[in-house]
């Protein structure tokens, strides 16, 4: 938790952005896991802790727009929970710490909106994705599960989104503390890609190094020796040498903010001629995506030309043929990488998605694309200094997607069929630093990782 100041300021410029009303902030219940007192690891909502701070179950927040007041919702412990969980502070406590007088029993808040609807006062509320909170929003403002989405605050997300993606220094720090954490993962993960190690070994000693440093893993790990599929998270396969390791891992502070980097591993230390050729295109994209960001330049514009990058190195190895940016304008190139550059990132792995992608990553200048590969673009829109994004690219050889390209004679002037046929078992390759936008430029998010060839085989081997 920060200063109560910070949650002040915070309250304070959201109500600067909306025009009247009451924003509500649902916080996250517990989750049972296969009953109601086994429960899954508690993750308060990033919303409600980025303007109420709290981080326990059971709590609303409710900034009063037009009468400048906020107040939190929530129930004192009990002798029982005293028994099972220990003593807990007063919500009157909790809520001072982060600048809150008014306070009330959780239960209060169903008279609070009714009494403000009744008032012909607008409920500005965001998109819910815990089923519990869309069934407690319908109690609220009597708007049905399925109708969430075509009724909540476009004025409170743009308004939310505007503060949130320009991270506040005691962000960046916490940014950096995941880093340091984040180092330490995708090192071990270098240290253990040997013969006869399970991805499932390798997964277990990252966690505990998330658990060690106070917090846990910001995503579902990908750590897995295929890496053309993008979303990995099975954890069974057996190293080899020759093997592919692609590591898509992060740490989360205890604060939640996250570290998100993708680093992939010769098992047993040592590139193979084949490998290495495509691992240094996949380098070569990613350190011209860093040379290229910068504030004003929109991150679309960046993400094509790391993919020119891309075509460019392809070619030399004879996969891809004809002219570079003809190719990348007809979307040739994501036959090898689907996905976007990157996201944003801070309290949030993929910054404030819950929100909406378009309203976090596009805006009414940069339009999401419909092209297949650039469509999955998470960001596109201009960057602006303090914003916290990743730079990711990858090359992939995906053998359901080569068929299917193949036999819809797609791309025929730009891919060489007959030689990508030769690379089906490769796998894939994605390297992923995290990047601050500065007043000139960008600079890493902590320490990079061992990330040239030389670097990651001395990793592996030491």
């Amino acid at each position: 938790m920060f200063s109560k100041d910070v949650y002040i300021n915070r309250r304070e410029k959201l109500r600067h952005s909306i025009k009247d009303g009451i924003a509500l902030f649902l916080g996250n219940p517990d989750a049972p896991m296969n009953c109601p007192d086994n429960i899954y690891h508690y993750r308060q909502d990033s919303n409600f802790l980025y303007f109420f701070g709290l981080d326990h179950p059971g709590f609303a927040g409710v900034c009063d727009i037009d009468n400048n007041k906020d107040y939190i919702f929530g129930n004192d412990v009990d002798i029982d929970d005293i028994i099972w969980m220990g003593p807990q502070e007063s919500v009157k406590d909790q809520s001072a710490e982060v600048g809150v007088q008014a306070t009330s029993p959780f239960s209060d808040l169903n008279k609070f909106i009714a009494d403000a609807m009744a008032a012909g006062r607008k409920i500005h509320f965001l998109p819910v994705y815990r089923a519990e909170n869309k069934i407690l929003l319908e109690d609220l403002v009597g708007v049905k599960p399925a109708d969430i989405k075509a009724h909540v605050s476009e004025e409170l997300i743009k308004a939310i989104v505007a503060l949130r993606e320009i991270k506040e220094p005691c962000e960046i720090k916490e940014l950096e503390r995941a880093a340091e954490a984040g180092y330490k993962i995708h090192v071990k993960a270098m240290k253990m890609a040997h013969e006869g190690v399970y991805e499932r070994e390798i997964a277990g000693e990252l966690e505990a190094i998330s658990l060690r440093e106070g917090g846990m893993f910001s995503f579902p790990a990908i750590i897995s020796k295929r890496g053309e599929t993008l979303h990995n998270h099975a954890h069974g396969n057996l190293l080899k040498n020759g093997d592919l390791l692609l590591v898509d891992c992060g740490a989360e502070t205890d604060t939640h903010y996250a570290s998100d980097n993708t680093r992939t591993i010769p098992v047993g230390g040592r590139f193979t001629k084949k490998q290495k050729d495509v691992y240094e295109i996949v380098l070569a994209a990613n350190n011209k995506g860093t040379a290229l960001t910068r504030p004003g330049v929109d991150y679309r514009s960046i993400h094509l030309e790391v993919c020119k990058v891309i075509v460019s190195g392809l070619k030399e190895l004879g996969l891809m043929k004809g002219d570079v940016n003809a190719a990348v304008t007809a979307g040739a190139h994501a036959l090898f990488m689907p996905h976007g550059l990157g996201h944003m990132m801070g309290l949030d792995v993929h910054d404030m998605e819950d929100l909406g992608e378009d309203y976090v990553g596009y805006d009414d200048k940069i339009q999401r694309s419909i092209q297949f590969g650039t469509a999955n673009l998470r960001l596109g829109k201009e960057l602006k200094p303090g914003f916290v994004i990743t730079n990711e690219p990858g090359i992939y050889f995906i053998p359901a997607l080569i068929d299917k390209f193949h036999k819809e004679n797609k791309f025929l002037d730009f891919v060489n069929y007959d030689k990508v046929n030769e690379y089906r078992d490769f796998g894939g390759i994605r390297l992923e630093d995290d990047l601050l936008v500065t007043e000139t430029g960008c600079q890493l998010i902590g320490k990079r990782i061992p990330i040239t060839v030389e670097e990651v085989e001395n990793t592996v081997l030491s």
